[in-house]
């Protein structure tokens, strides 16, 4: 048994949100879901996940959307500490402690972020040294985004979003995102999307050229001309005030803009730190959105903050 399962009685670990800077969908499969492809870009807006030993397992949530989280069986954070010490002899009853600064149901995968910090850090705290391919595969089962919350960075997502392979880009943009005081239900967005395109002859879902020459190139300009999302439609459709959000963004100076996974969050790409204010402080003193945040990406992926351990 490894030292490390003796000693540490808790271990914090962050974890990115992110946005989608292509979301192509296909056709509804027989299980109900879609086959995606999708780049996935992490940015600086995190979420912390801190897991302690404890006589029973148990989730508590702090920080501005806290209220929006359930603590119960259904909590993603929970479900993936459950799974991994089923996957993993050894596995002990944690509380888990998360510091939320991520938007719920905002499509930013913040309750992804959260299971995959979740992973990383009761592997730490149980001693496990699990393989990467096992994290992955508990990931899997969890949700679409988990994986990708593991990797970070810029990557290529495809099956139901799954599947991860890092993207070799360049550059570093810096975003501005217009959250909703309402979240929208994913399940909703991609019914509305099928019932939209009904009649429709979709194709197999594959990046863009147009996308991949962007990141090669590390232009924020082409980039921002490249984003594109298959459910921005559908989430108008569902929540109407965004097409204004995302009309005001461009007034307003950003290069781009695009509803984020299956929304409500609208996404703004800009030119630099000073647009980013800019934009920022536009958004909220003309009333177009009142949750307005700043980040920078690509960023890591679900890493370690800090190791308590006892003498």
């Amino acid at each position: 048994m490894s030292p490390a399962r003796h000693t540490r009685t808790r271990v914090t670990v962050r974890v990115p949100a992110k946005v989608n800077l292509e979301l192509v969908v296909g056709p509804a499969r027989a299980d109900g879901y879609h086959d995606l492809s999708t780049v996935f870009h992490a940015v600086g807006l995190y979420d912390e996940v801190t897991v302690t030993r404890a006589p029973q397992w148990s989730v508590q949530v702090r920080g501005p959307y806290a209220d929006r989280v359930p603590t119960g069986p259904e909590n993603l954070a929970l479900a993936a500490a459950h799974r991994l010490a089923q996957a993993c002899p050894g596995g002990e009853p944690v509380a888990i402690s998360i510091d939320k600064e991520i938007p719920v149901a905002g499509g930013m995968a913040g309750g992804s972020a959260d299971a995959a910090a979740t992973l990383v850090a009761c592997d730490l705290l149980w001693g496990m040294d699990a393989e990467r391919d096992l994290l992955d595969a508990v990931a899997a089962g969890l949700g679409s985004d988990v994986n990708f919350a593991l990797t970070g960075g810029t990557a290529i997502g495809s099956g139901r979003g799954e599947r991860v392979a890092p993207v070799l880009g360049r550059g570093r943009y810096h975003w501005v995102f217009a959250v909703s005081d309402e979240g929208l239900s994913t399940g909703d967005v991609f019914a509305e999307c099928d019932r939209l395109r009904a009649g429709e002859q979709i194709p197999a879902p594959e990046p863009s050229p147009v996308m991949m020459t962007a990141l090669r190139s590390g232009e924020p300009a082409a980039l921002a001309a490249a984003m594109s999302n298959d459910l921005q439609e559908a989430a108008f459709s569902l929540r109407p005030q965004l097409r204004e959000v995302l009309a005001a963004g461009l007034e307003y100076g950003a290069l781009g803009g695009v509803v984020s996974g299956s929304g409500p969050t609208v996404a703004f790409l800009v030119s630099g730190p000073e647009g980013a204010l800019d934009l920022a402080v536009a958004l909220t003193a003309s009333g177009a959105a009142h949750d307005v945040k700043r980040a920078v990406g690509p960023v890591h992926g679900a890493h370690l903050v800090e190791t308590p351990r006892v003498s």
